[in-house]
Parts: C-alpha cells; sequence; structure tokens
C-alpha cells in the first residue's frame, strides 16, 4: 500500500501545527522566549521561525510534546 500525499497537503499540516501553537501560546500570554526557553532552546529563533512559516522550519514531535506539557494543553489540539 501506498499512499498518495500532496507536497502541499504537508505544508499545510506544518502551517495548521504552527499557527495553532501561536494561538494557544499568546492565549496563554506566553512569549515566544519563554516558550523557548521552556523547551530547551537558548534563543527565541526556532519558535519564530516556525510561527513565521520562515526557512522551512517545523517542530518535531518532541518540541510539540515540550511545548504542550509547558502550555498545559493535549497535544492533539495542535492537530486541529
Amino acid at each position: 500500500m501506498h499512499l498518495d500525499i500532496d507536497e502541499q497537503e504537508i505544508v499545510e499540516l506544518h502551517k495548521t501545527i504552527a499557527e495553532n501553537v501561536k494561538r494557544i501560546r499568546k492565549n496563554k500570554k506566553v512569549s515566544q522566549t519563554d516558550l523557548a526557553l521552556s523547551i530547551g532552546h537558548k534563543s527565541v529563533s526556532m519558535v519564530s521561525k516556525i510561527e513565521a512559516g520562515l526557512e522551512n522550519k517545523h517542530y518535531n514531535i518532541e518540541q510539540l510534546y515540550k511545548i504542550s506539557k509547558a502550555l498545559n494543553v493535549d497535544l492533539a489540539e495542535f492537530f486541529k
């Protein structure tokens, strides 16, 4: 069995995740810097690039798990 998944579908998935992380982060009044530090990054650049859709940067599953813990939300919320 071979899945026929369009590249644009993957782009949209990453965009949805980034937008949801950003929305939840802002609703919880957490800065990009505080979020980055809480998941083990020393600077905000990774979070800001992902949220802005720059340099084809994306969250990996470990980062999403840590972000869900930092923001106290179910991991599934990022995929809705």
